[in-house]
């Protein structure tokens, strides 16, 4: 029987700790692996894209488009998913589905933005929904079988025509 002042790790499956800088006798001495001076032979250097003085790639190549840093960020669901949950049984099709149901059933990891609901699939049961927002065909795919569908993205601000 092992005792506890016995326990080892299995041979050749751990690895000392390389000390480095402790003098030339060791092969890790002086520059310590690291070539020789400068600005790489430093601590927690990394200059991630320079290319020596010559134009980065990244500034080499033409700029298009644009991006929204205020865009939302939706969870995405289709139809035939929906469907999919029912069938396993993991959705119950009675209640209202909405984002926290979604996430407890698993058909979808996090709530992000809002769940969006997208028409591709074909959806046969009656159900009760409560989304962010849905696509033309989500929504008439959804009537269609007989159920309701609630959005609950705001209305567009009305502009005053006084301004």
């Amino acid at each position: 029987m092992t005792k506890l002042n016995d326990l080892a790790p299995r041979e050749g499956s751990t690895k000392n700790r390389m000390r480095v800088g402790r003098g030339p006798g060791s092969g890790k001495g002086k520059t310590a692996g690291r070539g020789v001076k400068g600005q790489k032979a430093r601590s927690g250097v990394s200059i991630a894209g320079f290319e020596g003085g010559q134009m980065p790639l990244h500034m080499r190549m033409p700029k298009r488009g644009f991006t929204n840093r205020n865009r939302l960020d939706f969870a995405e669901v289709n139809l035939w998913r929906l469907e999919q949950a029912i069938a396993a049984g993991k959705l119950d099709a009675e209640g209202t589905i909405d984002a926290a149901v979604l996430i407890k059933a698993g058909v979808i990891r996090r709530e992000k933005d809002g769940v969006k609901l997208l028409g591709k699939g074909e959806l046969t049961t009656k159900l009760t929904l409560s989304v962010y927002s849905a696509t033309n065909a989500a929504r008439t795919a959804v009537e269609k079988a007989g159920g309701t569908l609630t959005t609950t993205k705001p209305e567009a601000a009305a502009e005053d025509a006084s301004a």
